[in-house]
């Protein structure tokens, strides 16, 4: 579910980028769901053609998926089927991160990869052919040298998944019937498992995904053959599993959808979050262990991140004690390191589990880490808004994880008796923690004792939603600071500037600090 701040930041965002308009129908697919064109023309009050026009500037700019719904009928009766419109929420939060998924491009590939990722961050969704005449618009070369390296570039960015083929423009979902939800719940009782409910927003984008044989495939053409048809000679498939993505590209040459000046690219968000969750790891890892260890640790992540098939992976495959050594001794810093001091490195890193071994095999426990770094942040937090005591009484609750008494919670963490039921009350009349009130009947008496507790899952819900609150709050002061009414105050235009810069500098990096948090709870 998406926190309330977190839909006004992302309005907040679209209306930045957009204007008003195309903003007032995203807010409205945000706020009432998936709808059709008709049901969101009559609930934003526009009309047709400027609904229109507004879903298809979302829709290029990713930030819109369509799909039909077919509706599964009892009795045998004909399917109904309808286009609707879903709001991707990730994708619209992602334009906050345009610079650092720029600067993870520029620290791997050339400036070619660089330009050809910004025009497709600034635009959407590109052709080949566009990459191609936006290139040619800024470049004195000739047409064949131009097109070569914006192909190289795309190749380059295709092979590190940086980007990738655009989903299907209408993925047809179709909805269980009563009989098979009911089946699907008596089956996961049987057998006592516990399936997180997949959302309609991801059974979309999974449907409307390429599949994997083509999702990062490029074919490159050259010259027609002399009889007009292809010439085989001149083609050229890229990107690892060749004889698969051939035959998967031949079956989809039959309709057409093989030529390449009109395949659509976008940005694969998905890499980009991949990568900065395992820099997340690295560094939370960083603040616990030694180099070693850490270098240890990027060398598994390196050898596993083209094996995970989604980001919010809890653990990574197995590997190896000599997979992890060949991949250690690739980077520089890893060639010092002997073989018998990554087998300690991997000791370090078992305890805490940051990763899991069993039968001389390792894997990178991802949810451990994330987990760690989550209860870190929410610490902090209380440490700087409550105090200290507050810190050390949330901190025994939180790492306890069952209800805890008032008196027993003054007794551990050593806080005179009288604050502590002040201190534990505010914090949950904040949300932080949890109250129970427990009666017990005595001979005499009727004895009320309260309890306190931490839900973790509840809570970072709550802290997200803070946290979009704050965010927002930035992005908004950032705007008021560039107002242009501010030039008629009675200051130095030079000296103006000035200040505005080093407001603006203090703001957008205390911004990305707080999307660096926001990622944590949200996206990893």
């Amino acid at each position: 579910m998406v926190p309330l701040y977190g839909i006004k930041c992302a309005v907040n965002l679209i209306t930045t980028h957009f204007g008003d308009l195309v903003a007032k129908v995203c807010e409205c697919l945000l706020r009432k769901g998936p709808l059709t064109l008709q049901a969101t023309v009559r609930f934003t009050e526009l009309t047709s053609s400027q609904v229109k026009n507004c879903l298809l500037v979302l829709i290029q700019h990713n930030c819109v998926q369509a799909f039909v719904l077919e509706q599964s009928v009892e009795h045998g009766d004909a399917a109904k089927a309808n286009t609707q419109y879903i709001a991707l929420f990730d994708n619209i939060i992602h334009r906050w991160r345009f610079n650092k998924f720029l600067t993870i491009v520029s620290q791997n590939l050339d400036k070619q990869c660089v330009d050809l990722l910004e025009a497709l961050l600034q635009h959407g969704r590109l052709t080949l052919k566009q990459m191609s005449d936006r290139a040619k618009s800024v470049q004195n070369e000739g047409d064949d040298v131009i097109l070569d390296a914006v192909q190289e570039a795309v190749i380059k960015l295709l092979n590190a998944h940086f980007i990738e083929r655009c989903p299907a423009s209408e993925p047809v979902i179709t909805n269980p019937t009563k009989q098979e939800v009911s089946a699907r719940k008596r089956a996961a009782k049987s057998a006592k498992i516990f399936e997180e409910q997949e959302t309609l927003e991801q059974r979309v984008v999974e449907a409307a995904a390429p599949s994997e044989a083509l999702r990062f495939l490029l074919v490159a053409q050259t010259e027609p053959a002399a009889d007009g048809g292809k010439d085989e000679t001149n083609s050229s498939i890229v990107t690892p599993g060749e004889k698969r993505k051939r035959d998967a590209l031949e079956s989809e040459t039959e309709y057409g959808a093989a030529d390449e000046q009109v395949v659509l690219w976008r940005v694969n968000f998905e890499e980009f979050i991949r990568r900065l969750r395992h820099k997340a790891c690295v560094e939370n890892v960083k603040t616990r262990l030694d180099d070693g260890a850490v270098t240890v640790l990027k060398a598994m992540l390196e050898a596993t991140r083209s094996t995970e098939k989604k980001v919010k992976t809890d653990n990574s495959v197995p590997l190896s004690l000599n997979s992890i050594y060949e991949e250690v001794i690739k980077s520089e810093e890893g060639r010092n390191i002997t073989f018998d001091r990554v087998r300690a490195a991997l000791i370090q890193l078992s305890c805490p589990p940051f990763v899991i071994a069993a039968n001389e095999s390792y894997s990178i426990d991802f949810k451990k880490i994330i987990e760690l770094a989550q209860n870190e942040e929410v610490e902090s937090i209380v440490l700087k808004r409550y105090g200290r005591d507050a810190y050390r009484m949330f901190r025994l609750l939180s790492n306890s994880g069952h209800l805890l008494e008032t008196d027993k919670i003054a007794d551990a963490t050593f806080v005179e008796k009288k604050e502590t039921p002040k201190i534990l009350y505010k914090l949950w009349k904040d949300d932080y923690l949890q109250m129970e009130k427990l009666q017990v009947t005595g001979a005499k008496r009727l004895s009320q004792f309260l309890l306190w507790k931490v839900n973790k899952n509840i809570l970072r819900e709550h802290v997200l939603n803070e946290m979009f609150h704050a965010a927002l709050n930035l992005v908004q002061r950032v705007a008021f600071e560039l107002e242009p009414e501010k030039e008629m105050l009675n200051i130095p235009r030079d000296k103006l500037l000035n200040r505005q810069r080093k407001v603006r500098l203090l703001l957008e990096s205390s911004h990305m600090k707080l999307d660096d948090a926001i990622m944590l709870f949200h996206d990893f």
